[in-house]
């Protein structure tokens, strides 16, 4: 799965809406403030707090007193969420969903795996919240996948001869 920098930015943006929120204040979190605070480009930044707000992720109000807040509880935004109102569906194959696309010959059952992937996806991003990024209390399946050495080991390309 390939995390662009705007999903990424997405995400980050949140997480410094949320601690915000945390920390009991009830003012807006201006955009500069983001942008300086995370190290995002204030006009990439502006794009994606456009696309959080057309999926009403966060809501914006403008003025001395404006800025961002979340549209909901941190807990009720995954990971997923933010992936879904950036880029679309978690996985696609081709710009098509898994189910829709379909195969013949020797690569007949490969949709399967397209299929099994996307679970897996879903496994972890539609449970993992924005909360639980934020305060750095990830729940424990991501802990237990994280403490295998093997998770942190780079893969290369098989050699062919």
């Amino acid at each position: 799965m390939h995390i662009t920098a705007k999903i990424d930015y997405a995400v980050r943006t949140l997480l410094e809406i949320a601690r915000a929120a945390h920390g009991g204040s009830e003012a807006a979190l201006k955009a500069d403030a983001i942008a300086a605070e995370q190290s995002i480009p204030p006009k990439v930044l502006e794009t994606v707090l456009g696309d959080l707000r057309r999926a009403k992720l966060v809501v914006s109000r403008r003025g001395p007193d404006g800025g961002y807040w979340l549209a909901r509880p941190a807990a009720q935004i995954s990971v997923a969420d933010v992936i879904r109102a950036i880029e679309g569906p978690l996985a696609s194959v081709r710009g098509q969903r898994p189910e829709d696309v379909s195969y013949r010959g020797a690569a007949e059952s490969l949709q399967r795996v397209w299929i099994g992937l996307r679970v897996n996806i879903r496994a972890i991003l539609e449970n993992v919240t924005i909360e639980e990024i934020a305060l750095g209390a990830l729940p424990e399946f991501v802990d237990a996948l994280t403490d295998d050495p093997g998770a942190w080991a780079r893969r290369e390309p098989s050699a062919r001869s």
